[in-house]
């Protein structure tokens, strides 16, 4: 295959696998989700006991095919991406290794305890549907709103932890080792569960002032509950009046794009896979 006809094939495949503003595109990206939905599937009922002791094998060799496929996938976006380095390190590259790279890993480990963590970690392939079903904008957006709110989240949240700890510094000098609270930690950890409303019911005042205290925390639960909501709900609002279109990226996913934008001004990529471009 000679340059040129390299240099096509790399385009065509191009506006098939990132393009989704194309007939093909939205196929391929159809066919994609069918076969991530079955290979997620495939791996919840391998995790049946009585399912994996009938048919197990049968199942592995399911899972396999799906992860060959895959790889190939993955090698063929590194191939014919306009900027590599941006598709490697973007967060969807990194989700396309992660779906893959445990099946290889799990030859070089043993089947111990630890090998139940690579194939909780196989199930991150879910995430690679996120990108593929028309809601990349949203995702985008949640994600910048995260960004712009970790300081107002963190400020929140030491205050959470301020106003935990002081209840249960309270509930242990009220209560003490005698009902339960045998230590400051103890005492924290219930704070903890009974400011989120969660209430197990493990350790509980006996006394009046405890209970008084314990009235006291789950009020102040409630009360906080909303807060971050209503952080995100700001920012979220605050972010939908600066972006001017929803325009985003086919290989870095980035949006914040102009109207009239052609290439990503993140990663340089052409934000158009049509052929009228």
């Amino acid at each position: 295959m000679s340059q040129r006809e390299q240099t096509a094939l790399q385009a065509r495949l191009y506006k098939i696998i990132f393009g989704t503003d194309t007939p093909s595109g939205k196929w391929f990206d159809l066919a994609l989700i069918f076969a991530i939905l079955i290979s997620v599937g495939v791996i919840i009922v391998d995790s049946l006991a009585d399912v994996h002791r009938d048919h197990g094998e049968l199942l592995q060799r399911i899972e396999w095919g799906f992860t060959l496929l895959f790889t190939i996938e993955y090698f063929v976006r590194i191939w014919i991406a306009q900027n590599r380095r941006a598709y490697l390190f973007s967060f969807y590259g990194i989700i396309d290794l992660l779906a893959i790279l445990p099946s290889y890993l799990a030859i070089l480990v043993p089947q111990t305890a630890p090998l139940l963590i690579i194939r909780l970690l196989r199930v991150l392939r879910v995430f690679r549907v996120l990108r593929l079903v028309g809601y990349l904008h949203e995702a985008n957006q949640i994600a910048g709103v995260m960004r712009s709110s970790w300081r107002q989240i963190f400020v929140f949240f030491s205050i959470v932890i301020t106003i935990i700890v002081v209840f249960g510094c309270l509930i242990y000098v009220l209560e003490g080792p005698n009902n339960g609270f045998e230590n400051i930690p103890v005492s924290v950890y219930w704070a903890i569960v009974t400011v989120t409303t969660v209430g197990y019911g493990d350790v509980v005042p006996v006394t009046p002032a405890g209970r008084a205290i314990s009235s006291m925390a789950m009020l102040v639960g409630y009360a906080i509950i909303a807060v971050p909501t209503g952080i995100f709900t700001a920012n979220i609002l605050e972010k939908r009046q600066r972006d001017r279109t929803p325009l985003n990226c086919p290989q870095c996913s980035r949006a914040g794009h102009e109207e009239d934008a052609r290439y990503c001004r993140h990663c340089g990529s052409s934000l158009r896979t049509d052929s009228d471009d």
